[in-house]
């Protein structure tokens, strides 16, 4: 299959010009192999039936043999082999002038603990499953990042095809690369399915040699599916689980710091405007999946049932744009937060660049609902101002003083043009997105 190149290449090389090695980490399935095998000569499979025995035998009692072939070398499923992190380290420091030389990749079923850390030598890298413009469904014609960089970049009367329908079937099939080698629609579906049923069945326990119960793990990732994209507290997930199963708190949130390890659940930090505050500290994070396809197989819906439930709809559209967003705002050195106060001013998404600029999104699944949206996003701007404006009335005391945003978006699910309202609102499908 031809490879499609993904967003994370770009960070990839610029992280590959500055270490002699990389470990890309991520979801089973995201791909970690195949992009990592497009850049090496040597691919050392630690799983290959009919090499592994040799292969492991030489990782056990002589590693630094390895280096004597072609480079750039992958060491795929490295853990299997953990005596390949040291060599790889001290390789490193032998050749401190060589970039890009090493890879390795490996399911994050085995967490190995290794006497170094790497630091310095080996840097580390999240791959994430594809955005909707690797997978073709956004056709990309409008630049996230350029929208950030350059206030004249022109956006409007973009168009995009892409319907609602389109979106439910993305969201249920999700971003994992086997979907594009396989051709019937529907095939494509199971895939995912069938990467939920491994999660609380095999692994799960396989993570680290825990014995854990697998329905105890279903009834979770039930209970975060139904959750999606909300600030749902951990007690209320919690209590939908131990409704159905006698276990105790410690135990359930030993089971979400494995799905966390595990790369199947994530949180979305909260924002504040004001980086000495302890607000973000104190706010509810955002509990999304890595992929939104996992939390419908947990929920045991298809795209079909979208079209009578469109408020379902929402939450997973959101979880699938902040999935996108992740992706390319490491591509960028970006963060991706969220915004919530006991005033109900709110932001979906806080995209901050690392210089401290930052737009302010909405993500809406119909274009009926972008007005209300907008007026959110001016009363948060308006918030903003009026802050600054009062911390300068004295000025031989002023207060501190917040950075007004760089942007404000509405991502939009089924809006077919993208446009610029007289406020200053970009509004922007999500057939156009891209990094």
């Amino acid at each position: 299959m031809r490879y499609v190149t993904r967003i994370v290449d770009q960070e990839i090389d610029r992280i590959t010009g500055a270490f002699g090695a990389v470990c890309i980490t991520g979801p089973k399935g995201c791909g970690k192999t195949r992009t990592a095998q497009e850049r090496c000569r040597t691919v050392i499979e630690f799983q290959d039936e009919e090499r592994r025995a040799g292969y492991i035998s030489v990782a056990e009692t002589a590693p630094s043999l390895f280096f004597h072939n072609e480079k750039p070398i992958l060491f795929d499923e490295w853990q299997d082999a953990p005596k390949v992190w040291g060599a790889v380290r001290k390789y490193c420091d032998d050749h401190p002038e060589a970039t890009g030389e090493i890879y390795l990749t490996g399911s994050t079923s085995n967490r190995i603990d290794t006497p170094h850390t790497g630091t310095g030598r080996i840097s580390e890298i999240t791959m994430y499953p594809m955005t909707l413009f690797e997978t073709g469904e956004s056709n990309g014609s409008i630049s996230l990042s350029k929208l950030m960089e350059d206030t004249s970049y022109a956006t409007d009367g973009r168009i995009s095809s892409l319907s609602l329908e389109d979106l439910f079937y993305a969201a249920a099939r999700g971003g994992w690369p086997r979907c594009l080698a396989v051709r019937g629609r529907e095939a494509k579906l199971e895939i995912a399915r069938d990467y939920y049923r491994q999660i609380f069945q095999k692994d799960i326990s396989a993570l680290d040699g825990v014995r854990r119960n697998p329905e105890w793990a279903r009834s979770l990732l039930w209970s975060f599916a139904r959750n999606m994209a909300t600030t749902a507290k951990k007690k209320s997930i919690y209590a939908d689980v131990k409704a159905e199963h006698s276990v105790t708190d410690i135990t359930l949130g030993s089971y979400i710091d494995a799905l966390e390890r595990l790369f199947v659940i994530r949180d979305i930090d909260a924002w504040t405007p004001q980086i000495r505050s302890r607000t973000a500290i104190r706010a509810a994070k955002k509990h999304i999946f890595i992929d939104p396809s996992i939390g419908m197989a947990a929920l045991g819906i298809s795209s079909d049932y979208f079209r009578n439930d469109l408020d379902l709809f929402g939450h997973v559209f959101e979880n699938m744009v902040l999935r996108d967003l992740l992706v390319y705002a490491q591509a960028h050195r970006a963060r991706v937060l969220h915004y919530a106060d006991d005033n109900g001013l709110e932001a979906d998404a806080v995209y901050q660049a690392e210089d401290g600029r930052y737009a302010l999104i909405e993500v809406k699944t119909g274009s009926n609902a972008v007005p209300a949206a907008e007026e959110n996003l001016l009363k948060f701007r308006e918030v903003i101002r009026e802050h600054n404006r009062k911390a300068l009335e004295n000025q031989s005391h002023p207060g501190v003083v917040y950075r007004e945003p760089s942007l404000l978006m509405v991502i939009c699910g089924n809006a077919t043009m993208a446009y610029t309202t007289k406020n200053g609102v970009k509004i922007i499908p999500v057939g156009c997105l891209r990094d």
